[in-house]
């Protein structure tokens, strides 16, 4: 036997794929619950702390900066374990998938709510006021003039560090769920063959290249025309 088909044999084992494909292709499944559910609490979360703050009530922006500091400065595996630890004395179940979900929404929530919040300060004052001199209110103007300009210059950063994050669904196997990379450890720890790894790899490219793909065209699709 060469030296590639060693490496064939080890990696790209057809038997060994075939036989855990069922398990890996559960784990994605588990993978596109967590990172939908991410993606839409985290960035919704993000927006209404941003919209919170612009109100200007000092002791309000206070907290939200605590809370948004606070998770962007724990790291996510962090913030998991411990969500994790303390779930089972709230009688919460299926404490894995909950704790994975809710950490990682927390962690996009903060980074979203400064992304949200960099683009409405981003506005010019003039905006403002000539929003507001035609009889809008406060509140009429942040969401009809400076909320739909300030969307359009959040979508890069915005894109970036949302599929940054929800790749961090692959730490869920640190609490025992069972997605792409929990599944595909299992079946190494069984097999004693890495191939289903590799199957875990492919998955990822599967399920997050198009995201990538599609927060390109977004980025294009929403820039500036110059």
């Amino acid at each position: 036997m060469t030296n590639w088909d060693r490496f064939l044999e080890t990696f790209f084992n057809a038997k060994m794929m075939a036989r855990y494909l069922p398990d890996i292709l559960q784990g994605a499944l588990v993978t596109i619950q967590i990172a939908g559910l991410v993606i839409v609490c985290g960035l919704l979360l993000g927006l209404a702390l941003a919209l919170l703050r612009s109100i200007g009530l000092r002791p309000l922006n206070l907290l939200i900066v605590f809370v948004v500091d606070l998770f962007r400065a724990l790291p996510p595996l962090v913030i998991i374990v411990f969500i994790y630890f303390g779930l089972p004395a709230s009688g919460v179940k299926n404490w894995g998938f909950i704790a994975t979900w809710l950490s990682l929404t927390f962690v996009l929530m903060a980074f979203s709510e400064e992304i949200f919040w960099a683009g409405i300060t981003s506005i010019p004052k003039g905006q403002w006021e000539a929003a507001r001199s035609t009889g809008l209110s406060f509140g009429q103007t942040l969401i009809n003039v400076v909320l739909p300009q300030a969307l359009r210059l959040t979508i890069p950063p915005l894109t970036n560090r949302t599929i940054a994050i929800t790749k961090g669904t692959a730490l869920a196997s640190v609490v025992a769920v069972g997605e792409i990379l929990g599944m595909a450890s299992s079946a190494v720890s069984n097999s004693y063959n890495p191939s289903p790894l590799t199957m875990a790899a492919i998955g990822y490219l599967i399920l997050f290249l198009p995201l990538v793909v599609f927060g390109r065209w977004l980025e294009t699709r929403m820039a500036w025309k110059r």
